[in-house]
């Protein structure tokens, strides 16, 4: 005579169906109980149901955390942002306590504390600082002459020109201060400044295309993130069904219903999917870390990531509206464009080549040594000169053609990255509608079915019936198939995200 006992826990709702987990949860358990009332006598053998974490999909935003969650704190991690909530915008690397940030925050951080965005700011701030210095006039030129000195005469100053023995006449007559201004023909220096800010403007167009990459680079992480903690949600309910098949195979074979190796047999899988926790949470926090080694904070400092899923989830252009957005907006192409309209204003800058500069000279001489305190007649001079371009142009001319042959370059450049950019968005966008159909497939066909042979399968078994290697087999395939949904809902907004920043867009 055998006795038994069944405990069940509360079921929390784990699915967008709330009634269907409901109900299975009311046939689970009546399923289990049914294995013992073919039998009149008292149960001994007690089976415990428990169930752990939400089932939630990645359409329901999972809290992600390197640190266990408060579950008492469950409401307010998926408040939405506020300034009251909006976290701290961490500017130095130092350990800086816990932070909670959903993609938009990591996206601002990103590209406040980066190094290599960072790197690429103070290149740009640079490149503009020599704009002014291009523009600016040259430097002028200051001369001091002394003319006339006689041969083997002394290097006097005060006394250049006093009379001695030697020299009755003074040693240097007709001295002179010099004033020496060059200027280039006119439109050579303002050019050359318009090509250089230019050359600025390309350089930050390029910075803000690095900027989509990192974000692309740290959307996938933090989707990857997401993906691996409902890969721990999975394994945790998995770890539950197998508790329950675990406790139904006891209670069988307390009433001497089945073998013992049927225990043994779900205690090995459960302790397989509970190994299989070990390296998904491992996963996790390399996944944290490599966030907050992006967007420039310590690697090691505590990270909450929250997010509306349901709501990046959201519709996705046209291809035809992606492409125009890229072919008009993306900082590559814009880079490129800048790129090709410095060259072209290089060809003229290397046709200016061929005309002359100038230099002005003002003088004005005395008899009188230059700090002697004589008194002599002065008169003033003014020279105007000519830089011409000699040697039969040889230099001007190849400067020119090099010019030309960089403008052909950045030419052909622009069209490739035309070309290029156009392709990646239609590569992408091929990338999205797979995942999004995989998805789909998943969600409404594979997982329902593998639910539903569960099910069966547990029914079957807890009705005495045989079939225990086919329940096995059918929790592990939901398992699976669990496991293959977040990962297909995490390569959909991975995919969505590269998306939209190969088009040129932030993905939110």
């Amino acid at each position: 005579m055998t006795y038994g006992q069944i405990k069940t826990s509360e079921f929390v709702n784990t699915t967008a169906n709330p009634m269907k987990r409901v109900a299975g949860a009311v046939a689970s358990i009546f399923f289990v109980t049914s294995v013992f009332a073919q039998s009149n006598t008292p149960i001994p053998a007690s089976v415990t149901v428990q169930t752990n974490e939400s089932k939630d999909s990645l359409s329901a935003p999972p809290v992600v955390s390197n640190e266990t969650a408060n579950p008492a704190n469950a409401a307010s991690l998926f408040a939405p942002v506020k300034p009251s909530n909006t976290p701290k915008i961490y500017t130095k690397g130092a350990p800086s306590g816990p932070a909670e940030m959903d993609l938009r925050q990591l996206w601002t951080e990103l590209k406040l504390n980066n190094p290599q965005l960072s790197s690429l700011r103070e290149s740009y701030l640079s490149a503009k600082a020599t704009v002014p210095q291009i523009n600016a006039p040259a430097n002028p030129q200051v001369g001091l002459v002394w003319s006339g000195m006689p041969v083997n005469s002394p290097f006097a100053l005060g006394g250049a020109n006093a009379p001695s023995s030697t020299y009755p006449q003074g040693i240097s007559s007709n001295n002179a201060i010099s004033f020496t201004q060059p200027f280039q023909f006119p439109g050579k220096k303002s050019l050359a400044s318009d090509i250089a800010n230019t050359n600025a403007e390309a350089l930050l167009a390029q910075s803000e295309s690095t900027y989509l990459q990192l974000g692309a680079q740290l959307s996938t992480l933090y989707y990857t993130a997401l993906a691996s903690q409902k890969q721990l949600q999975v394994l945790k309910e998995s770890v539950l069904r197998l508790e329950m098949i675990k406790n139904v195979a006891k209670a069988r074979y307390a009433n001497n219903a089945a073998a013992y190796v049927e225990y043994l047999n779900a205690q090995v899988s459960q302790s397989a999917a509970q190994a299989d926790q070990f390296n998904v949470e491992r996963q996790l926090q390399v996944a944290l870390n490599s966030i907050n080694t992006l967007v420039g904070r310590h690697s090691r400092e505590k990270l909450v990531l929250r997010g509306d899923v349901r709501r990046a989830m959201s519709s996705v252009p046209t291809l035809i509206e992606l492409e125009d957005y890229a072919e008009n907006g993306h900082p590559s192409l814009k880079s490129s464009a800048l790129q090709l309209d410095a060259a072209r204003k290089g060809v003229d800058l290397a046709k200016k080549a061929y005309l002359p500069d100038f230099q002005v000279i003002g003088s004005s001489y005395t008899p009188r040594g230059p700090f002697s305190a004589n008194n002599g007649a002065m008169f003033y001079q003014f020279e105007l000169d000519l830089i011409i371009p000699l040697y039969f142009f040889t230099k001007e001319k190849y400067g020119v053609e090099q010019a030309q042959r960089n403008q052909a370059a950045a030419e052909a450049g622009n069209i490739s990255n035309r070309q290029q950019i156009v392709l990646a968005v239609n590569s992408a966008y091929a990338a999205y509608e797979q995942a999004k159909n995989q998805t789909q497939f998943l969600k409404e066909r594979q997982v329902p079915q593998a639910d539903a042979a569960y099910k069966v399968g547990l029914t079957q078994y807890s009705n005495n019936g045989q079939g225990f290697n086919d329940l096995l087999t059918a929790q592990t395939q939901l398992r699976n198939l669990e496991v293959q949904l977040a990962l297909a809902e995490s390569n959909l907004l991975q995919a969505q995200a590269v998306l939209l920043v190969t088009s040129g867009k932030e993905p939110f």
